[in-house]
């Protein structure tokens, strides 16, 4: 009898261990926090929001809304996105979110309906993406999740051109989730992966040109070289005006008298 008390038990806990972002509860509003009513159409425009910041926007059908959030290093985020339709639609709808770090990376997925499909009677679609735990160092080409400004977008992937324009409300939630326990990383990020949105400024007044120095006219510089075609091109030149003048002399007939 004990042997399949402990299959038992050694599967569930294998179950465990292959799913550990399905123990993650499902994000939730922090205690008054204000609820932000805008979003973003770009990375460039992408309206800041914290852990636990719930989101309640208007759009319409087609749009790209995009948010951003900081991550610290240990913490595993999810990201929750309901989408509702206040009018029906003609046919059923593919939606996406995707999560990009501040290098524009995209990010894996670990659990949650990444990309839904709505029934064309189905009043709402829901969304969810867990990142990966964040890491406070990593290889330049591993990929993985490092602290820094991180991009949530939301879009509509495929559904048809009567339904384009259609006017849905979105809730979007993050939550954050300290991981807790010694990550076994040896070292440190120098700096958060933030994006460089201050790449130059822009110039106010005209360069003043420098002065340049005067210098000695020489005119052995303007001389060509001995060895250098346009010195044989000139003394062809002369040597084949002296051969025809010399000709024209041989082959002119005496007048008479």
């Amino acid at each position: 009898m004990r042997t399949p008390i402990r299959l038992a038990v050694a599967t569930a806990a294998a179950g465990l261990a292959l799913t550990p972002a399905a123990a993650l509860a499902a994000p939730s509003p922090s205690p008054g926090a204000t609820t932000v009513t805008k979003a973003g159409t770009s990375f460039l425009t992408a309206t800041t929001v914290t852990a636990g910041q719930p989101v309640r926007v208007g759009a319409s059908t087609g749009d790209h809304l995009y948010w951003s959030f900081r991550a610290d290093a240990g913490q595993v985020h999810e990201v929750g996105v309901t989408v509702t339709f206040p009018k029906r639609r003609s046919g059923a709808s593919t939606w996406t979110v995707d999560v990009f770090d501040g290098l524009r990376r995209r990010q894996a997925c670990t659990a949650g309906a990444q990309t839904p499909t709505a029934d064309t009677a189905a009043t709402n679609v829901t969304l969810g993406c867990t990142l990966r735990r964040v890491r406070p160092w990593a290889e330049p080409w591993s990929g993985d999740p490092l602290p820094g400004t991180y991009y949530v977008r939301l879009s509509v992937t495929d559904l048809p051109e009567p339904d384009l324009g259609l006017p849905i409300e979105v809730d979007m939630l993050v939550g954050a989730t300290d991981s807790g326990g010694a990550s076994g990383d040896d070292g440190e990020l120098a700096a958060p992966l933030v994006p460089n949105t201050r790449a130059g400024t822009l110039l106010t007044a005209e360069p003043t040109p420098e002065p340049v120095a005067e210098e000695e006219t020489d005119l052995t510089g303007w001389l060509p070289e001995a060895g250098s075609r346009w010195v044989w091109t000139g003394a062809g030149g002369v040597l084949a005006a002296v051969a025809g003048v010399a000709g024209f002399a041989l082959t002119r007939r005496p007048r008479r008298p």
